[in-house]
């Protein structure tokens, strides 16, 4: 099973045989998956229904001894290739807890204090919002998330992520990467000044400081300005502006960074990645079960919680 959730069958039946000394063919392999990887969706299906339980969320959670001090969540989606559907997201979660610690800054080199997400869970989902957000809760729950001093929830700024915030994570501070943000804003640079040019570079930077320092809802009057004083791109502006007006809540990056929290969603990002690398290669094309078998047992590996993953799969009945 572990060797199935890094690489194909075929590579995992060779593994086996060369490294091993076991020899399997990859039907063999593929035949223990199905039957493991059901396992491990009735897991997830029950794990689901205890955390979506009406239980208080002050109440402790086994599962961390010493519950961190700060915690946070961040979502986001990754393509797969599905037989018979085609390219379908795969929405993915990650749960991880804040360490603070001297970075070395990107621009100057002196050391800075700054977030970074570690020790890192993840959960992925092929479907709807609604189980993927309890799937989500129950990984966070498990983690002791009500016992955190305090909580962070991160995204690209895709409403269905502050749908599930707002569902399950309603008490958390919440933050719009600061990649996607300087983006939307490197956009709206392209669109008045010409893609590539040196006066959109330039405005860019003239922004960028504002940005960062939480001023995204002045950003959204000026390109409302903006949008009447440039007809051509008068729709382009007002988007941006309406993204950079419903999300300024979330941009709030200089204060968060100040007060401990990380500003960008790259963990998530690395975990979309991850469940790319072993379901998107060359030529890949899944059928749906056949994938929702897989992926708790990605998602175990890459959270490195395989071992008890399998303990927990191995003793569950068969369905």
């Amino acid at each position: 099973m572990w060797l199935s959730g890094l690489v194909e069958f075929e590579a995992a039946a060779s593994i086996l045989d060369q490294i091993g000394q076991i020899p399997m063919s990859d039907s063999s392999v593929w035949r223990r998956v199905k039957t493991w990887g059901e396992r491990g969706k009735a897991m997830e299906a029950a794990q689901r229904a205890t955390a979506m339980a009406l239980l208080p969320r002050s109440e402790i959670v086994a599962g961390e001894a010493r519950p961190p001090k700060d915690m946070g969540v961040a979502m986001d989606g990754a393509k797969v290739h599905l037989r018979k559907e085609g390219w379908k997201e795969l929405k993915v979660g990650d749960v991880f807890e804040i360490e603070v610690r001297p970075t070395p800054d990107k621009e100057t080199g002196d050391l800075i204090d700054l977030a970074h997400a570690v020790r890192n869970s993840y959960v992925a989902h092929l479907g709807g919002p609604e189980a993927f957000g309890q799937l989500v809760w129950a990984d966070a729950r498990r983690r002791a998330w009500a016992q955190a001093r305090e909580t962070i929830a991160l995204g690209d700024g895709a409403p269905w992520i502050w749908n599930l915030v707002k569902d399950h994570f309603y008490d958390s501070r919440q933050g719009v990467d600061w990649y996607h943000a300087t983006q939307h804003l490197m956009h709206v640079a392209h669109v008045l000044k010409g893609e590539g040019t040196s006066a959109a570079q330039q405005w860019f930077k003239d922004y960028e400081t504002p940005l960062f320092e939480g001023h995204a809802d002045r950003l959204a009057n000026l390109l409302r300005e903006l949008a009447q004083a440039h007809p051509k791109v008068a729709d382009d502006l007002r988007g941006e502006a309406n993204y950079f007006d419903d999300n300024h809540r979330r941009m709030q990056y200089l204060e968060l960074r100040e007060d401990g929290f990380p500003v960008g969603s790259g963990m998530v990002e690395s975990g979309c990645k991850q469940f790319r690398a072993r379901f998107t290669g060359p030529g890949m094309l899944w059928s749906r079960p056949g994938i929702e078998r897989l992926l708790p047992v990605r998602a175990a590996i890459m959270s490195r919680t395989f071992e008890a993953w399998w303990k927990a799969a191995y003793k569950s009945p068969l369905n």
